[in-house]
């Protein structure tokens, strides 16, 4: 296993959530670590609650935007790992009420950005480091009506690691698939029943608790790490899969 100690990691979507998290594990790890996001506002809470920590940088960036994430890299210059937990609320509606200028957003934001960010990262990306990419549950468990949109976005994510596996080698390419996870994203899109949910599917999970950020954090510094492991999925769901 190779250490992060004194390696550069840029987290895409590093102002809250998953993001954030990765952040603060690949600190403690000895990285440097430049965190990526669209606010600028975000951006400045999360590097004060990771301590104004002098081996954290800033980016506001659309990645959505070509040109902004090709500047971005430009200005980050050579580094080693490439982390995106960036995403947005996925589509809710059933394919047939479906608006299809939502899914091409929601397309753009996840999937269309995460080539973005893979083409301009690969010109500064040192050889032999990695990309690490965030699908999710809803790929193997998606919500009935509703989830087809999201499902095929997230599952997209398995087939591109393994292409850009073997285009990028020594490169490693990964993704992380999590489950239901405690963030920011959940208060936005529920509200306060967001703890009657998190209960509810808590009882069923074997792992028997939801996910906070720091659990899934350990799988992006795993892969990181990982010399051997590319082109690979790794669920870190608590055997939401299983139910």
């Amino acid at each position: 296993m190779a250490s992060l100690k004194g390696q550069k990691i840029v987290v895409v979507g590093g102002s809250s959530g998953i993001g954030l998290g990765v952040a603060a594990a690949a600190l403690q790890h000895g990285a440097d670590v430049v965190i990526v996001g669209r606010s600028s506002e975000k951006l400045e809470a999360a590097q004060c609650s990771l301590g104004q920590d002098r081996r954290v940088t800033s980016f506001a960036v659309d990645i959505t935007k070509e040109q902004d994430v090709a500047r971005a890299f430009d200005d980050v210059g050579p580094f080693d790992h490439l982390v995106s937990t960036a995403g947005t609320p996925p589509p809710g509606d059933a394919i047939e009420r479906i608006d299809i200028d939502v899914v091409r957003r929601f397309f753009d934001s996840k999937l269309i950005s995460a080539v973005t960010l893979a083409k301009h990262a690969a010109r500064t990306l040192r050889k032999g480091g990695s990309m690490t990419f965030t699908s999710g549950i809803n790929k193997d468990r998606p919500p009935v009506p509703g989830g087809a949109v999201v499902a095929a976005t997230a599952g997209s994510f398995g087939y591109f690691a393994h292409a850009l596996a073997l285009e990028l080698a020594p490169t490693r390419v990964n993704v992380v698939s999590p489950g239901w996870v405690d963030t920011p994203m959940w208060d936005d899109m529920v509200g306060e029943a967001k703890v009657g949910y998190f209960a509810q599917m808590a009882a069923r999970l074997p792992a028997g608790r939801i996910a906070t950020p720091a659990d899934v954090a350990a799988a992006y510094v795993y892969l990181m790490e990982s010399e051997l492991t590319t082109g690979e999925t790794m669920h870190i769901d608590g055997g939401q899969r299983l139910v």
